[in-house]
């Protein structure tokens, strides 16, 4: 009499990880189905009894399978439906940065899905799992570190088509790159720096969120590093605070207390510089006329604040615009694995309101 065929799977495929070894055929083998019906529960799944289909699902997250769900066999219908990924909504520039996304999609007819990574390269990858298990066409993102993600390596080596928003990437040594709308972010922050320099600084620190949670952060500080190198003027080690919201009112007031005590700030945001201003007045300074702030960002709550917030200005919305448009037309086109081009929308500077010349000369 013949043995038997086992359900159950050789430990191996039990740990493994989606993309090594685990078929769909292991799947429907774990849940006890036919390889076809299977098939149906992901490409169509009204076709498929509720219960049948929780087996299948329960079997492929045991087995950490996920299918290729943009490859030709289950991509024959597009589902209309962009994910999004922001590292958060807390900061006003990435509200102004989904408004663009939103209206150009839903302008295009296509529908969106949002998640937040919290600046948190591991929550990125979960995050991004998730949007393919609910067969997104494609994704516009902002990731932690867009030369060193694993995330966006996972999305290449699929052909998941995507476009990186504020994410600013340059070609690697083999020449290639990856789509991206971003400003440039050390230029703008070295003219930036530059403004502050002619208004009469010369003892500039840089107050900046954690570098590993934004290789934007590290960008702008090497522009501050280059407008200080050009004009001869030392550079100070950056101060990182943990939250863009937080009061941080002992590390401004260790920096105040020094004998070389900075006569102006730039933050590379502008919740940091509005956080900062809080913080001076805390102290009893004045912003401009004892310390001034310079911010990036230009979002529209710092116009608000008393004086008007002066900042690197890039523009948000249309970030977003650009990168939905571009990922539309990639999905149009069926450019999934093209090379990357990066693409840099211009800034401006608003330079008044929390900047002046230096209470006493430096």
């Amino acid at each position: 009499m013949p043995t038997p065929r086992r359900a159950a799977l050789p430990p191996r495929l039990a740990s493994a990880e989606p993309g090594q070894g685990v078929t769909l055929a292991d799947v429907a083998l774990a849940a006890k189905v036919s390889l076809a019906t299977a098939s149906r529960v992901f490409s169509h799944p009204q076709l498929v009894r509720e219960a049948t289909a929780q087996r299948v699902h329960e079997a492929a997250r045991r087995l950490s399978f996920r299918p290729n769900l943009l490859g030709a066999k289950l991509r024959a219908q597009r589902t209309r439906i962009v994910g999004v990924m922001l590292p958060t909504l807390d900061n006003a520039v990435f509200a102004e940065c989904w408004r663009g996304i939103e209206e150009s999609a839903m302008a295009a007819g296509y529908s969106l899905m949002l998640v937040t990574s919290n600046y948190e390269p591991a929550r990125e990858r979960e995050r991004v799992e998730y949007l393919l298990r609910h067969r997104v066409d494609g994704m516009v993102l902002t990731v932690a570190d867009a030369s060193n993600s694993t995330v966006l390596d996972q999305l290449d080596r699929e052909s998941v088509p995507y476009v990186l928003a504020y994410n600013q990437v340059s070609r690697d040594a083999a020449g290639h790159g990856r789509h991206s709308v971003s400003v440039d972010n050390q230029t703008s922050a070295c003219e930036g720096v530059n403004a502050l320099i002619a208004a009469g600084h010369r003892r500039i620190a840089v107050i900046s969120g954690a570098f590993t949670a934004s290789d934007r952060a590290r960008q702008r500080f090497a522009g501050y590093a280059d407008a200080m190198r050009d004009h001869g003027l030392p550079i100070r080690e950056p101060v990182n605070l943990p939250s863009h919201t937080a009061s941080n009112a002992p590390q401004i007031q260790a920096l105040m207390a020094q004998p070389d005590a900075p006569t102006a700030f730039f933050c590379t945001n502008d919740l940091l510089a509005i956080g900062v201003i809080s913080d001076l007045k805390r102290l009893g300074l004045r912003v401009p006329r004892d310390v001034s702030v310079l911010g990036y960002d230009g979002i529209a709550l710092g116009a608000l604040v008393e004086p008007p917030l002066a900042t690197v200005v890039q523009p948000n919305a249309d970030i977003g615009t650009q990168a939905i448009t571009q990922l539309l037309h990639r999905l149009d086109v069926g450019s999934a694995g093209a090379d990357g081009n990066a693409t840099l929308l211009p800034h401006a500077l608003r330079i008044e309101g929390t900047v002046s010349a230096p209470a006493v000369p430096a």
